[in-house]
């Protein structure tokens, strides 16, 4: 890995941390160790993840380049056109890295009798499974765009992948065409297997093998085909036409983010420079445009969804997730949580209590009301059916849904009309803030008396994500813990008003008072002859406001140790600014996504799970909540996934100041900590 110079002495800037963040994800899909097929997943998500990047961080420094400006206050030091062109070096770089690993992945592939073949090496039982195929299922999909110089280009996808087609003509004229390569088809298709190989073509190449079908009204002397694909600013723009409702002016700029301004254009370099030009030309775009060669094939995303083969030897063995000592699925939840708390760590243990938590809500007659936060719902959610069950069944049940779910707001659109149907109360956050906040709370009639029951989470409330995230999630019936919840979906409803909290911590008026008071209270006590000890497990730290906090602390002598996943702006074991802190970065078969904050205190630890990483956005735009850990067998749980995590030396690589993402290598016994973090689990419930 190429050495990335930090923007100064002080901060590494937050889009070449984000880089090296993917490159880390790169390193997956490099290491022979990964079993193969999930090599190739990989792959598919560094992809996924690059675009997501140029969608939003790398349009907002275009804007920033658009309008006139430097930037330099914003981005750290970097004028955004320089940024720009760095951004573009690395990209240019890691794609030629990805390409490299695509094609050694290849080779192992053919190892295993598994053959991904273009269209130059199609036999002839194939040919015939390949027309059938192409007549079924591809061709009724199929958009094609013949294009000339009298017609506006229609504006393509965003993120879509394009075949961009030259026929030369009689008279060496030209023909230009675009084919459209459709989503509703599997990007890999399994071919007949021939003994024990298996085959699988692209569907970019199924395309390149159809073209004499696609183009048989041209009488062209030769044809050729070479994928293109752009990217657009994903950013929302909001109408402020005060007839819509709020669901519809965010479905119409989702809709908008379609043509929203090009700020990456990918293509085959092997394309003809005559096509290349034409298209630019015709999309109107320039070098001041990210433009980025790369290989034969696009959409490397769509590696996520390469096809098992039934070939589980090349995949991560399928953990069967755990169950909670104390909860069943036979009996009461509310009954067990109102004798103790219990910690949920998906997955690891099962998020199935937590439908299960909403059901019995939804069923139980002494149950009056219900209010929870939704950030992202999985594609088929019992949650939110649970949550509408509730609602028929006559509860009071109110959704804080964020409808500016990045990249999710169609879906949660759609759940929010259904819930809005059957009569569930909607609030669509806060003017000004997004609801980051994973919380739930309940309030059951017990007697004479109301008592709430709930849960708060580091994660989001999604079935799908809580089989691949780490997160944690606690179940209370803690009337303090509950009343300060209550109290902000208060802060929904009026929030003009500020309430105050006694247990909770709360964005974005509270976090960074409180956690500076809690690093303050580190810093005392290294002041009186004591240890100073903070550890944080979080997703990014980009906020500069809070790394010179830490930075402080580090100075007075406080031990500090972190686990960043992805973005890193603090430069870690600087001499005189931060040789006390340490940072590590864990990828690889779940997604950490886990927050959690605990400090010192003089041994007898303050410890908070969250749902805020520390960013600018986090402590001072969204609503978020750390909720505290009071239960001392939780804490120690707690305490020791994270030790396990710290462990880690195979697959921590070190942050520092070098950039480099290198491994994590020492003499100690091998520690796997997501292979660990589930064997904690079995042997806890086998005590």
């Amino acid at each position: 890995m190429t050495k990335i110079e930090t923007v100064n002495n002080s901060y590494v800037n937050r889009e070449i941390s984000w880089l090296q963040f993917n490159a880390r994800v790169l390193q997956e899909a490099a290491d022979d160790t990964v079993p193969l097929i999930e090599r190739l997943r990989f792959l598919g998500i560094f992809s996924n993840n690059l675009d997501e990047f140029f969608k939003v961080r790398y349009a907002t420094v275009k804007r920033i380049v658009e309008a006139g400006k430097d930037g330099k206050n914003q981005l750290g030091g970097i004028k955004a056109k320089e940024l720009l062109e760095i951004i573009t070096q690395i990209v240019i770089k890691q794609q030629s890295e990805s390409v490299a690993i695509l094609n050694t992945i290849d080779k192992r592939l053919k190892e295993e009798n598994i053959y991904i073949i273009d269209e130059t090496q199609i036999d002839d039982v194939q040919h015939d499974f390949i027309k059938k195929y192409f007549i079924r299922t591809v061709s009724p999909a199929l958009v094609t765009i013949i294009l000339n110089d009298l017609v506006v280009l229609p504006n393509l996808k965003d993120s879509g992948a394009y075949l961009a087609v030259r026929m030369l003509m009689p008279g060496d004229k030209k023909q230009f065409a675009l084919i459209e390569i459709p989503k509703s088809v599997n990007r890999f298709v399994e071919l007949p297997k021939e003994g024990d190989k298996s085959y699988i073509i692209m569907i970019d190449d199924l395309l390149r093998h159809s073209l004499s079908d696609i183009f048989n009204i041209f009488d062209y002397k030769s044809i050729s085909a070479h994928m293109i694909k752009i990217t657009r600013d994903g950013e929302l723009d909001f109408e402020s036409d005060l007839s819509k409702s709020f669901i519809d002016k965010i479905s119409d700029s989702v809709k908008h983010r379609e043509v929203g301004e090009p700020v990456r254009f990918v293509y085959d370099k092997t394309i003809h420079k005559e096509t290349l030009e034409y298209l630019m030309s015709k999309m109107g775009i320039d070098d001041t445009d990210s433009i980025i060669p790369g290989g034969r094939y696009h959409n490397r995303r769509d590696y996520m969804g390469f096809p098992s083969l039934g070939r589980t030897d090349l995949m991560y063995d399928k953990i069967e997730a755990l169950p909670i000592k104390g909860l069943s699925f036979q009996e009461s939840i509310f009954k067990a949580i109102a004798k103790k708390d219990y910690l949920l760590y998906a997955p690891y243990q099962t998020f199935s209590y937590v439908v299960k938590f909403l059901r019995e809500a939804a069923l139980d007659p002494k149950v009056k009301t219900i209010k929870i936060t939704i950030y992202r719902l999985a594609e088929i959610s019992h949650i939110a059916s649970s949550l509408i069950n509730a609602a028929i069944n006559g509860k009071s049940v109110t959704v804080s849904i964020e409808l500016r779910a990045r990249f999710d707001e169609q879906a949660n659109i759609d759940y929010a009309q259904q819930m809005e149907d059957e009569g569930v109360n909607l609030i669509f956050g806060v003017t000004g803030l997004k609801v980051h906040s994973k919380m739930c709370v309940i309030e059951r009639e017990e007697g004479k008396k109301i008592k709430r029951y709930g849960f708060v989470s580091t994660g989001n409330f999604n079935e799908s994500t809580a089989k691949i995230y780490t997160d944690y999630t606690l179940f209370t019936a803690n009337q303090k813990i509950l009343k300060d919840v209550n109290k902000i979906f208060g802060f929904f409803e009026t929030n003009y008003k500020i309430n105050t909290y006694k247990h909770l911590i709360v964005s974005p008026h509270y976090t960074q008072k409180a956690v500076f008071r809690l690093i303050d209270n580190e810093i005392e006590s290294v002041k009186n002859g004591k240890e100073g000890l903070i550890r944080l497990k979080m997703n990014s730290i980009s906020s500069y406001t809070m790394i010179d906090k830490l930075y402080e602390a580090s100075r007075a002598g406080v031990k500090i140790q972190m686990i960043v996943r992805g973005i890193c702006c603090l430069i870690p074991g600087v001499k005189g600014m931060s040789e006390n802190i340490e940072v590590i970065s864990i990828i690889d078969k779940f997604l950490e996504h886990s927050r959690v904050y605990i400090f010192g205190n003089n041994g007898d630890s303050k410890l908070y799970i969250s749902s805020a990483d520390w960013m600018t956005r986090n402590i001072d735009n969204r609503v978020e909540v750390s909720c505290p850990i009071y239960d001392e067998e939780i804490k120690k749980e707690i305490i020791e996934t994270f030790n396990i995590s710290w462990s880690d030396n195979v697959k921590a690589r070190v942050l520092n100041d070098s950039q480099e993402n290198e491994y994590r290598i020492n003499d100690q016994e091998k520690v796997r900590s997501q292979f660990a973090v589930y064997d904690y689990y079995i042997k806890k419930l086998e005590n």
